[in-house]
């Protein structure tokens, strides 16, 4: 106490933009310490794109594998941690009653997702700086405008992310755990990741090329593999799943 009345520190709330960057680097080193997340966003993506890359399992067409798997598996490390890992990681911490404490804290909930998704971010350029490194030691190639790439990324994140957090805030905690992981194993092979749409029925393709992984790997394909200026059909895919997404979960997302 300095003076009749007066404390230092001063009590109160920290400002606002602190407590963001303080909750988003916790949500960060408590993702990157689950050994199961991991697996999940880092190793799964990684032996995927080494396994079919060196070995001649799937018929990629007559350019490099690598040249066709490297966006997907892009793709597919977006969809893992912004979908399945925030699916499953804030499913459990709506369980536990850790989302009704950190509702009721002076970091409002808008807050709270901001750092979420700002932990979601952080993980993804570590795992895209990680799989883009491989992918340059096994001959990738990339081309295209690296801004169209970034607009592509940012969208899936916020398609992916919002079909997350509805999931999380909808369904039981061990449903999530389940949904989240068939959906993970479904989209892997349904979604143009690692097997090409043209390998699938007409009739299936069609419905196969509206999934947001199918928009987000194909639209990556299109500019890394392929050098097109702006996949607007795409970006319109993941836009709509985006606004769908996250209007929902801000509509129907229960905090306990």
């Amino acid at each position: 106490m300095t003076a009749t009345g007066t404390f230092a520190p001063r009590p109160g709330a920290a400002p606002l933009g602190r407590m963001i960057r303080a909750q988003a680097a916790l949500e960060t080193r408590m993702l990157l310490r689950n050994g199961e997340q991991l697996l999940l966003t880092v190793v799964i993506p990684t032996l995927l794109l080494v396994l079919f890359s060196t070995v001649d399992i799937v018929d990629t067409g007559e350019d490099k594998a690598v040249d066709f798997l490297a966006p997907g598996v892009l793709a597919l490390a977006v969809m893992s941690t912004a979908f399945t890992g925030q699916a499953i990681a804030t499913g459990f911490e709506r369980r536990y009653g850790v989302l009704k404490r950190l509702g009721a804290s002076p970091l409002p909930r808008w807050g709270l997702m901001t750092a979420k998704t700002c932990s979601v971010l952080v993980t993804e350029i570590l795992q895209i700086a990680l799989l883009t490194a491989i992918a340059f030691a096994l001959g990738w190639s990339p081309h295209g405008n690296p801004l169209t790439v970034l607009l592509l990324l940012v969208l899936g994140t916020a398609a992916f992310s919002g079909l997350g957090l509805l999931m999380a805030g909808t369904l039981r905690a061990e449903a999530t755990l389940a949904a989240a992981n068939l959906v993970f194993l479904l989209l892997l092979v349904g979604g143009g990741v690692i097997v090409p749409l043209e390998k699938f029925p007409e009739a299936a393709r069609t419905v196969l090329a509206l999934l947001p992984v199918s928009a987000l790997s194909d639209g990556l394909r299109d500019v890394l593999r392929d050098g097109a200026a702006m996949p607007w059909a795409d970006l319109g895919i993941l836009a709509a799943w985006a606004a769908l997404g996250l209007g929902a979960a801000a509509r129907f997302f229960r905090w306990e």
